[in-house]
């Protein structure tokens, strides 16, 4: 007899709706009322919505909560190399065991009905969290959040990383009404920690806090951070701290680190804690150093570095990264998915990068033919190639440039399968 996986339950369960995206809360609620509602018995919740950084941010939050001696629950999406990285209990990653047995239930309560593959296994991370106890829950919303299946909590603090265009065919083609679908996770009365925003997004955000009688502690109005001297600064009402720059690269991490700071005081946590924040985050696929396995072993002397960044303002950010480190020849490998702004990443990355090796992502239905992620690359005046896989791709490069900066970027997709097979 076969012994089922975790890997085959998930099968089972993308077979339940025809739509990976399908915008409504009415399915999970019905569940939920099924599992006997664990959404109303987590341990206190940090939600956590916007269009870049949620995922930094919330492991900066976690690192810090963990150094303040709090055990902490945590739920993100979408997972890089394995479905339990979804899933962390009291700070570890959910166990096959226990992962088998709450899709189980999950799958067994649905009894059948149509339910996309997103909303029945976030509702699982919430049975996992409701029956394990914690400190603390952190909630990473899926996508937008008004209509997301983390939306069925009331948390003891929200938090809005940075809006910018992305997901239009789900969300809306401006800022106003992207920042609309983000502000749905604000609860009447629950002070909401807020990003550095747009102008457009600022309006909507403080708009709605203000319907809903939520305070609101915003960058450049409530707390304030900067970069001074190889140190962050971080102000706000209760003084100032003098901490470490964050572990995660980048100036933009400065501000992921200002709102994780702003919900940790605002939690009460320790200077200790604020300093465990900026040193013991870990985020993989944020301009991740690759030390070792296959692709590092062909690369020989290339450093290998991966992202998982794919929108537009992602691609700001990598380019800024990229001008701060030393002086190497960078050369990208780059799969995206065909939902993107492919050309809209990539114009920052013309400045900075020596040529583009365009692949598609393997396995992945809605990946940009690599044909086509080339012409893009070319468009905006990259030096363009292609390559039938991302070890061919760093093989080309080695060989005409054998100390080169290899960067493989583009999509959280291609991210993943490069964690999987470089293990």
């Amino acid at each position: 007899m076969m012994t089922q996986t975790s890997d085959d339950i998930l099968a089972q369960m993308m077979a339940l709706h025809p739509k990976i995206i399908d915008l409504t809360l009415d399915r999970v609620w019905e569940l939920l009322a099924a599992l006997d509602n664990p959404q109303d018995k987590l341990p206190p919740v940090i939600h956590i919505a916007g269009t870049n950084g949620k995922g930094s941010t919330q492991a900066m939050i976690r690192a810090g909560l963990e150094g303040w001696g709090k055990s902490v629950h945590a739920y993100t999406s979408p997972h890089l190399a394995r479905f339990h990285e979804r899933i962390r209990l009291r700070g570890e990653l959910i166990s096959e065991a226990a992962l088998i047995a709450l899709l189980n239930a999950c799958y067994a309560a649905n009894a059948g009905r149509s339910i996309t593959y997103f909303e029945i296994t976030t509702v699982a991370g919430l049975l996992a969290f409701a029956r394990t106890k914690a400190d603390y829950t952190l909630l990473e919303v899926g996508l937008g959040g008004r209509l997301d299946a983390t939306n069925v909590i009331t948390p003891e603090i929200s938090v809005i990383t940075p809006i910018s265009i992305d997901h239009e065919q789900f969300l809306g083609d401006t800022l106003a009404k992207i920042a609309a679908e983000k502000a749905g996770i604000i609860k009447r009365g629950i002070p909401v920690i807020v990003g550095p925003q747009p102008d457009e997004a600022m309006e909507v955000i403080e708009a709605t806090a203000m319907r809903l009688g939520a305070p609101v502690l915003a960058f450049g109005q409530h707390w304030h951070v900067w970069e001074e001297r190889g140190r962050l600064v971080f102000q706000d009402e209760r003084g100032l701290l003098d901490l470490p720059l964050p572990s995660l690269m980048g100036k933009h991490q400065i501000q992921n680190a200002g709102a994780a700071l702003a919900a940790l005081r605002y939690l009460g946590a320790s200077e200790t804690a604020c300093d465990a924040a900026m040193t013991n985050a870990q985020w993989p696929a944020r301009m991740q150093r690759l030390k070792a396995g296959p692709l590092v072993d062909l690369a020989g002397k290339a450093e290998v570095w991966l992202d998982g960044g794919h929108n537009v303002a992602a691609g700001l950010a990598l380019a800024d990264v990229l001008a701060n480190l030393s002086q190497r020849p960078t050369h990208l490998v780059c799969g995206m998915l065909n939902t993107k702004d492919v050309q809209g990443y990539m114009a920052p990355l013309a400045q900075c990068a020596q040529s583009l090796t365009a692949v598609s992502i393997p396995d992945e239905v809605n990946t940009l033919s690599a044909e086509d992620t080339k012409d893009a690359a070319t468009a905006e005046g990259i030096l363009a190639f292609q390559a039938e896989s991302v070890e061919v791709a760093v093989q080309q490069i080695i060989e005409k440039d054998p100390i080169a900066r290899i960067l493989i970027c583009g999509s959280l997709y291609l991210a993943g399968h490069v964690l999987r097979h470089n293990s």
